[in-house]
């Protein structure tokens, strides 16, 4: 099964990434709606399709309004869109407010509850994370495979969302800012590289794909992959168009 990065960038798209999003069509699965989520259309191949949103500021959501050249001419059963009440309820009145979005979205929206069961007996659970407005992480389960997704808030030694992450075979973990920005870092809620690292050592996971990469450069490398490796050697950048075989 795989997992493609259709937005591997944060706040805006640059000329190498777009914002944030994350699709296993397997599973007719979408973690963020971000600008790369037009990218989605190639890649549908299931009856049903679940977005599951981390947040709504504007770079995990706005993807939500390409649907319609998404979905064209395809018939799927179901669309529904994952998230917090108020987040959702944020999406209903303001990015579809017919001033900004005449047309009412082809989706149903449904509020996170607990653990949540996928298409081929997988499950979906979330967790809390410190970003302002608020925001949850998700982690993935199956038999003999686990991932968590991350995205987005402040790394730090002993964060809160560590007992979630515990062990996950895969770490896809927001890091917006090389090290040396950390006052920019918490202002904003976001990550720099080395905690992150730390964070991927302390919760001993498998492996760790950065993400939500600092859109002001349009490098292969905007934040310093060395500094995360000599930390924690099994660790690699998102790029746009990345494929990772996951799964069970």
């Amino acid at each position: 099964m795989k997992l493609i990065f259709l937005g591997s960038t944060g706040y805006h798209a640059n000329n190498r990434r777009h914002t944030a999003c994350l699709a296993i069509p397997a599973l007719g699965l979408v973690l963020d709606a971000g600008t790369g989520f037009f990218r989605l259309r190639e890649h549908l191949c299931t009856p049903t399709l679940d977005i599951f949103l981390t947040h709504v500021h504007l770079d995990h959501c706005v993807g939500l309004t390409f649907l319609f050249d998404v979905l064209a001419g395809r018939n799927l059963d179901r669309v529904t869109v994952h998230g917090e009440a108020d987040k959702l309820a944020a999406v209903r009145e303001h990015l579809l407010n017919p001033l900004l979005f005449p047309v009412a979205l082809p989706c149903d929206f449904q509020v996170l509850d607990g653990r949540q069961t996928l298409a081929d007996g997988a499950t979906i659970s979330h967790f809390g994370l410190l970003h302002p407005g608020g925001a949850v992480g998700y982690r993935i389960d199956w038999p003999h495979y686990s991932l968590a997704y991350v995205s987005d808030t402040t790394a730090k030694p002993q964060a809160d969302y560590l007992p979630h992450i515990q062990g996950v075979d895969l770490l896809i973990h927001e890091c917006n800012y090389p090290d040396g920005m950390e006052e920019m870092a918490e202002i904003t809620g976001h990550s720099c590289i080395s905690p992150v690292a730390r964070v991927a050592r302390d919760a001993r996971v498998g492996r760790l794909i950065l993400t939500h990469l600092n859109p002001a450069s349009d490098d292969a490398d905007p934040v310093g992959l060395a500094d995360a490796r000599a930390i924690f050697p099994a660790t690699d950048l998102a790029e746009d168009g990345l494929v990772i075989e996951i799964g069970g």
